[in-house]
């Protein structure tokens, strides 16, 4: 069995172009599925994946681990830069859901089998529609209620909101007390029993993050999300060792070495290692190993594509640490109609039932995929009061 060639299928959905990898072989419908989504870097993800394809051609696929190390070290450059980290995710995924196939099962149970029975999920604040999650201004409280209730009808138990404004490296109690009111008011639209997480895209600095997370310390919060950048690790076990809150973070950490790191400081309770930016699920396993032996959890984030979402389904059935997935379901209204997906969804409490179909369980549909080319994501930028650029 040979790898024959390496495909990309761009998707374009509103903030995101989805990086679909497939990966071809010489037996008659053997193909994997993976994905690569890296926003606004959808040129840089493509050209990648063919760089490496020139590495892969012509090997056979089920040698996962030993394709991974070439994709990482060959080259020169090791693989953990956001984008070769993100394209050698894409092909990785793709070349397990290969595996699965052969061996005729889910990829949990190739990894030895489901840990448990369902798998919880949680949403963005508007199912993940830009609009309502990424710009709704912090001080409008009343929108923030609105969009928790919304997220309860939906059947969620667990939502995320941004609901922590970009700030100065210092600043006063103004945008803090707008984080608060915020918070306040999902808490009392939503009553104590539904879990409320917040995300500060790492715009604060340590000393502002540490202000917001004391703020909102007593609301109950199931996660406090990137309170400051994570390259800032002494930064943030100091807002973790500060709170009863559990700080997650990891998002954007794409190597090993720095969630060593950042777990031998204490710097999270949750590690949001992404799948497809992290070098797939063959490194997703390792950084796995590394937390539990800390006893820090796994939420992994996962914001993107269709394919995404089953990798990180596929992991968080296998992972005793894991506690929860990252799910989009409204950022655009056919999401559904390019992917078939071998899991289940329960509408009452949004669990997730495990996959049947063998490797990731998913098909795209490539001629619905081919209704959304390439546009060029939607430019957000974000600045201080001052004119500042400062983190989106």
């Amino acid at each position: 069995m040979k790898i024959t060639a390496i495909e990309t299928l761009v998707c374009h959905a509103r903030m995101r172009n989805w990086i679909f990898v497939k990966v071809v072989t010489d037996q008659p419908g053997l193909i994997g599925w993976g994905e690569a989504t890296l926003e606004w870097h959808t040129r840089s993800i493509v050209g990648a994946i063919e760089d490496m394809s020139h590495l892969l051609i012509g090997e056979d696929p089920t040698r996962v681990e030993y394709l991974w190390q070439m994709m990482y070290r060959q080259h020169f450059w090791h693989g953990h830069g956001i984008v070769r980290a993100t394209a050698i995710a894409g092909i990785d995924l793709a070349l397990w859901d290969i595996v699965g196939k052969v061996a005729n099962m889910p990829l949990s149970k190739v990894f030895g089998g489901p840990v448990r029975d369902w798998v919880r999920t949680y949403c963005h604040l508007g199912g993940g529609k830009m609009e309502d999650f990424y710009q709704t201004p912090a001080d409008n409280a009343k929108r923030f209620a609105e969009l928790a209730q919304q997220a309860v009808a939906d059947g969620y138990t667990a939502f995320k909101s941004m609901a922590v404004p970009s700030t100065m490296p210092i600043e006063g109690m103004k945008p803090v007390r707008a984080a608060a009111a915020a918070v306040a008011a999902m808490r009392e639209a939503v009553g104590p029993d539904i879990d409320i997480m917040v995300d500060c895209h790492a715009r604060p600095s340590p000393a502002m993050g540490l202000k917001f997370g004391k703020a909102l310390d007593d609301f109950g919060l199931y996660f406090f999300e990137e309170p400051c950048w994570p390259e800032a690790v002494d930064g943030l076990a100091k807002i973790n060792a500060a709170l009863t809150t559990p700080v997650a973070s990891g998002e954007r950490v794409t190597n090993l070495e720095a969630f060593k790191d950042m777990f031998e400081k204490r710097a999270v309770e949750i590690c949001q290692l992404d799948i497809t930016h992290c070098g797939g699920l063959s490194a997703a396993k390792r950084i796995a190993a590394l937390a539990e032996a800390h006893r820090i959890a796994l939420a992994p984030h996962n914001p993107q594509g269709p394919v995404s979402t089953a990798a990180s389904l596929e992991f968080g059935f296998s992972q005793p640490s894991y506690i929860i997935c990252e799910t989009v379901h409204n950022d655009v209204p056919w999401r559904q109609d390019v992917v078939e997906e071998g899991f289940s969804i329960e509408a009452k409490g949004r669990i997730v039932r495990p996959n049947t179909k063998p490797g990731l369980g998913i098909t795209i549909n490539e001629a619905e995929v081919k209704k959304h080319p390439f546009q060029q994501e939607i430019v957000l930028r974000e600045f201080s009061p001052d004119g500042a650029v400062t983190d989106w």
